[in-house]
């Protein structure tokens, strides 16, 4: 069995077009979609009319979360930007979203974390950047979940860990849309995949073991860059551009 495992879209139509047309060649027997579909300053309601048309099993993530249950004087303005553009079509969608799924007995699908679309798993902060967490402070954030495969996204940051004590693996995807972005929680800090391209994985049941692949697809990012700078949002242009995000100042 094959399975194609999309997080972090966050509204990059032209990103998500790629991965579209790559998953038509690796014909999958199945999708999931690991959430933050729509908020961006790109394209959300594109992104999710594309979206409504499948049938992906989609986790709702941290912003998509925003996006339907905040009020707009409360959101960032990535979240209003889509939060004003979305359908009542697109917003009923985006609302058969779940907070997990469990896929099959061995495969567990989160956001963040198990219990938090708004945690980070795979990435540990203490400092200007995340980095790979220690085995005790990932077992901690499962918060026992015994699921042998567990699927999250929310850091943007491609990632397949073992754990020795479990032998669990955790599955990161990394983001279709959007390769770096800074963020204030639990302080300033960027992530950063270091390159512009459209990100998603496969994981491939050999005779009862799991294989993974990183897909790391070309698009039109300079296209997506320049809506993004139209839209007044000049980092989100150079995460975009480059798979940076700049330097903190």
């Amino acid at each position: 069995m094959k399975i194609a495992v999309v997080s972090d879209i966050h509204g990059n139509v032209l990103a998500l077009e790629a991965v579209l047309a790559d998953l038509k060649l690796e014909a999958p027997d199945l999708i999931v979609n690991l959430g933050d579909c729509i908020s961006g300053p790109l394209w959300p309601e594109e992104t999710a009319a594309i979206l409504r048309e499948t049938a992906w099993p989609t986790v709702r993530g941290n912003h998509d979360r925003i996006v339907l249950d905040d009020p707009i004087d409360k959101m960032g303005p990535t979240d209003v930007f889509a939060a004003e553009r979305l359908s009542q079509s697109s917003r009923d969608w985006l609302a058969t979203s779940q907070p997990t799924i469990r896929l099959t007995d061995e495969i567990f699908l989160c956001h963040g974390t198990p219990d938090n679309d708004d945690r980070y798993l795979t990435e540990k902060v203490e400092g200007p950047k995340g980095h790979l967490p220690d085995e005790q402070t990932l077992l901690d954030e499962l918060k026992g979940e015994t699921a042998p495969v567990i699927c999250c996204g929310h850091t943007h940051i491609p990632r397949v860990i073992r754990l020795q004590k479990t032998g669990q693996i955790l599955l990161n995807p990394g983001s279709v849309g959007l390769p770096s972005y800074e963020d204030d929680h639990p302080h300033r800090h960027v992530m950063e995949a270091g390159s512009p391209h459209a990100r998603y994985a496969l994981m491939t049941n050999n005779h009862g073991a799991w294989n993974f692949q990183e897909k790391i697809l070309t698009y039109d990012w300079d296209t997506a860059a320049a809506e993004a700078e139209k839209n007044g949002r000049p980092g989100w242009a150079r995460a975009l551009k480059h798979g940076f995000y700049g330097p903190l100042s």
